[in-house]
């Protein structure tokens, strides 16, 4: 008889333990689920304060691929870590993590109307920033790499190499506090 309590024991842990598992997956979708609708939630709320219209920028289901839609008005996506982007005027900022130079998702729609501008004849300049903690040579060489992934990701969506232009601003240290100062600006020119 101990190897049947056994064998029934061992089940109803196996079964307490896929019921735990089930409800854990429950809960996480619903979190999930209330995440995303908040972001259209938030952008509803600014619409109907009289600001002006926000796009909320999202990265596609899996499988798709992100579409390109004409951005005009302002544009902000942030991320907890601190990366984020903001289109103001048609100019595309991505702020960065410190000591990173990983790009908040939504790059390629940020860069839609950049994209489009090329397609037309214009050229874009890529110029980074840096904030003024820390050591200065390594500041300037995380503002380069960080102008040089916003370059591959222009170029991986279509833009010609020869259309890009890196540039190093005259004064690297960005303007605002460490948050704004450690940037990537895409601008276009004639």
């Amino acid at each position: 008889m101990s190897d049947d309590d056994g064998q029934q024991n061992f089940i109803l842990g196996f079964l307490m333990a896929l019921i735990a598992l089930v409800i854990f997956f429950v809960v996480g979708i619903v979190i999930w689920h209330k995440g995303h609708s908040a972001s259209g939630a938030a952008a509803a709320a600014v619409a109907a304060q009289g600001k002006p219209p926000a796009v909320v920028i999202s990265s596609p289901p899996p499988g798709e691929a992100p579409k390109l839609a004409e951005v005009t008005e302002t544009v902000t996506v942030t991320i907890p870590d601190g990366a984020s982007i903001r289109v103001v005027n048609g100019v595309v900022n991505f702020y960065f993590a410190t000591g990173s130079a990983d790009l908040a998702p939504g790059a390629a729609e940020a860069l839609a109307a950049v994209i489009k501008g090329v397609e037309s004849g214009r050229k874009v300049v890529v110029s980074g920033f840096h904030d003024t903690t820390g050591d200065a040579a390594i500041n300037e060489s995380l503002a380069k790499k960080r102008a040089e992934m916003v370059r591959d990701v222009l170029v991986g969506l279509g833009v010609p190499a020869a259309k890009i232009d890196l540039q190093k601003p005259e004064v690297t240290a960005g303007s605002g506090n460490n948050a704004e100062a450690r940037r990537v600006e895409a601008r276009l020119v004639d």
